[in-house]
């Protein structure tokens, strides 16, 4: 055992190259036959195991159906690889097709701590992330790895680009391995890539429909803008632009792409100039089917050629993933209950979170329950959840506001633990702060969220309740209209509505409070909360006839509610909640 000096262990590191794999849709196989699985892994592992230490190599962990190994040499590493997957792909031949084991690989080179049995580090963590972005049968590279072994192994190598790992703070450059044949023999086809588990998208190069060839650049700038925002996020996968520029200039058929590329979704789109003005057309398209999920135009001037481009990024991301999401939702929804899986189930949930009503809220939680019941340390589903038990307190849906809270604040805490610098993680934990009042802590996350994603209409609407409830109406209305120009098209704008309504009655003007709050109703007419803020505007504005009518709908929905329930929910400042308060009891609510 080494030491410092004073009698303390010392920490051993050293650089290694790190071997991750698994076997792609394991549980499946599991579910189908857990018997023939087992035996199976273990007749796998009988063969890989042995080419590790004939390839220099140490296996260090083989839990479940993964495998962790190291390797003193870079290229041993890879050359390993490769040879388990030409092995595994022969041995797969003497199996039927259900029961075939593919191997997922991942590659990285770091500096790691270890002792006798294990290792530790970033290093080791990158490693398991590659081998999540490898399809089955296939291998991904680090950069680092990449740079040792070019031109010392048969292979070649596709860049992926950077790619957001989960829970690795900075991006990491993947290579893809093809091998198979000589590279001179070696086809450009492709191979069949198996779709990731979330939703994926290749932005194809825009069309330059003009004889302009600066319009040229002009395209090329907006999809390299727009692959770069959709890539902030972790909620796609997103093709980096070295390949996608592959088929810059070729007519293509968009299910080849979809198949080429291993995507479910794909985005083209058009540039024409029109005398001083320039024309922008965007489709999305489902790869699998060919449908159109959404398509849109923009139109602007020329000259203000970087402002225009700006304003489509922005507008094209924005409505991309509101439309995913919705393409997603409605998979999920076709799909057998017994093939259901986490993501499943958070697609599932979505809608019925959205809508911030009370049965929704419930069904929502019971999907979420059962996604986190699959996989614990689902981000995503952990911040919906966070969000369920938020709605239940902020919409009068409890009468443990305390318990609800907490429990809104630690889902959210462990969806930022696992997800790292997720966007919409940490807007959800901005929003959990501002549920118990600690606006300095929310305003901050937010802040964070939004660097990591400007493009995050439902950050920009929590940002704007946070304006509200510090008394910034002004800059709230800012974040609301920018929200639903990011998202023009989405369920969830009612909401946006009461908060400009919401605004506006914090500012005295109570006809344009009453304009928004009764157009949020309209849109969600669901959404009986609303009248909360709704009668105090009809007071305030001498309506008190609507108030009290208004008063009669909300007390149908809400038996009980009490203007003291009220102001336990609302999070407004205390002057706000006075006047609100106030407004509520003369309109009929009944006090306690």
């Amino acid at each position: 055992m080494l030491t410092d000096g004073t009698g303390n262990e010392k920490v051993q590191r050293r650089l290694v190259a790190i071997l991750a794999a698994d076997i792609a849709g394991y549980s499946a196989l599991m579910r189908a036959d857990e018997e023939a699985t087992v035996r199976d892994l273990k007749a796998h592992q009988s063969t890989i195991l042995p080419m590790i230490k004939d390839h220099n190599g140490r296996v260090i962990d083989t839990a479940g159906d993964g495998i962790l190994a190291e390797f003193g040499s870079v290229v041993n590493a890879v050359e390993c690889a490769v040879a388990l997957q030409k092995t595994l792909a022969e041995r797969n031949t003497t199996l039927e097709a259900g029961r075939q084991m593919r191997f997922r690989i991942g590659i990285n080179l770091g500096d790691v701590i270890h002792d006798e049995t294990r290792v530790y580090g970033d290093g080791v963590n990158i490693a398991a992330r590659l081998e999540n972005l490898a399809a089955a049968g296939g291998i991904c590279i680090s950069e680092k790895v990449h740079q040792e072994v070019r031109g010392k192994i048969d292979v070649t190598f596709e860049d992926l680009g950077p790619q957001q790992l989960k829970n690795i703070s900075e991006p990491v450059r993947v290579y893809r391995v093809e091998f198979g044949k000589p590279s001179s023999e070696r086809p450009n086809i492709k191979q069949t890539l198996a779709l990731p588990e979330k939703p994926s998208i290749a932005v194809l190069p825009f069309n330059n429909m003009s004889s302009d060839p600066e319009q040229e650049y002009f395209a090329d700038g907006i999809v390299e803008d727009i692959i770069t925002g959709l890539s902030r996020g972790t909620q796609f996968f997103v093709i980096a632009r070295n390949s996608t520029f592959t088929y810059k200039g070729k007519a293509v058929d968009v299910r080849q792409v979809g198949h080429d590329l291993g995507v479910r979704y794909v985005l083209e789109g058009s540039v024409r100039k029109i005398v001083g003005r320039v024309r922008i057309t965007a489709q999305l398209i489902d790869a699998g089917t060919g449908h159109h999920v959404w398509a849109d135009r923009y139109d602007g001037e020329l000259a203000e050629v970087f402002d225009l481009q700006d304003r489509i990024t922005s507008s094209v991301i924005g409505a991309i993933q509101p439309a995913l999401r919705i393409a997603e939702i409605q998979r999920a929804q076709r799909k057998r209950p017994e093939s259901l899986d986490a993501y499943d189930l958070y697609m599932q949930a979505l809608p019925h979170v959205a809508a911030l009503e009370r049965a929704a809220n419930v069904k929502g939680r019971e999907l979420l329950q059962k996604s986190l019941q699959l996989d614990p340390s689902y981000p995503m589903a952990l911040s919906m959840a966070a969000w369920c038990h938020a709605q239940r307190c902020v919409y009068n849906w409890t009468e443990d506001f305390e318990q609800e809270s907490g429990e809104a604040l630690r889902l959210a805490e462990d969806a930022v633990r696992s997800a790292g610098t997720d966007p919409f993680a940490l807007a959800m934990l901005g929003a959990a702060h501002t549920l118990v009042r600690d606006f300095q802590t929310a305003r901050g996350l937010l802040d964070r969220a939004l660097v990591l994603d400007p493009n995050c209409a439902w950050g920009w609407s929590r940002y704007g309740w946070l304006n509200c409830y510090v008394d910034q109406p002004a800059e709230g209305i800012q974040c609301f209209e920018k929200a639903i120009r990011l998202s023009p098209l989405d369920p969830i704008n009612f909401n946006c509505f009461a908060g400009i309504g919401s605004a506006h009655y914090i500012e005295g003007r109570h006809e344009s409070a009453i304009e928004w709050l009764e157009k949020a109703i309209n849109a969600n007419p669901r959404a009986y909360w609303a009248y909360r803020n709704l009668i105090p505007a009809y007071v305030s504005a001498g309506k008190l006839m609507n108030a009290r009518l208004a008063v009669g709908k909300l007390l149908l929905h809400y038996p009980g509610l009490t203007v003291e329930k009220v102001r336990t929910a609302l999070v407004f400042s205390s002057d706000v909640m006075q006047r609100m308060c106030a407004d509520l009891e003369q309109a009929g609510l009944p006090v306690r």
